[in-house]
């Protein structure tokens, strides 16, 4: 088998000096045909991490593909990009569930459960009224399915919500 993921970083360095390649680069991550492809998606992460207006435009796209991929790597990646940007309104209940349904499954990996559980803290954000459901799913997730990773992030939210429902009364 031929590899062709031997060097990533230097594939990043070069679609961030082309980011003209950015679609052919999500058109890989976004296709389901080999495994391997879920490294298209990790490197459109690095992508990201320094030039963020290179992938935004592809949120849409993200937030679609994530409900139907199986590609664990895939999904924590995408979770972690849709879990810094604007959630558009139109995709608020569907994405609501979706995450509730990763974050509540203990059989998904950590990572995906922590994306997830952000992902629902932020849509918290537009939609207070969800809080109080939050913060109860946060408290049980912490007690019960409780990684590191879910300890963590979930203490950390769970400080803010305290804080917003503080100042709501």
């Amino acid at each position: 088998m031929v590899k062709y993921w031997e060097n990533l970083y230097l594939v990043v360095q070069t679609i961030e000096d082309h980011p003209e390649h950015v679609d052919l680069l999500f058109k890989i991550g976004l296709d389901e045909s080999e495994p391997e492809h879920w490294r298209a998606i990790w490197m459109i992460d690095k992508i990201h991490e320094k030039h963020p207006e290179m992938v935004i435009k592809h949120l849409p796209e993200m937030i679609s593909f994530v409900y139907t991929t199986r590609n664990s790597g895939k999904k924590r990646h995408l979770l972690k990009l849709i879990s810094l940007h604007y959630i558009e309104e139109s995709d608020l209940a569907q994405l609501l569930n979706f995450c509730l349904n990763l974050f509540t499954n203990p059989a998904e990996p950590v990572a995906i459960r922590v994306h997830a559980m952000q992902i629902l803290f932020n849509i918290d954000e537009k939609e207070p009224e969800f809080s109080g459901e939050l913060i109860d799913l946060i408290e049980n997730e912490i007690e019960f399915h409780g990684s590191g990773g879910i300890k963590s992030r979930g203490r950390k939210l769970l400080k803010k919500l305290y804080q917003q429902k503080k100042s709501v009364q």
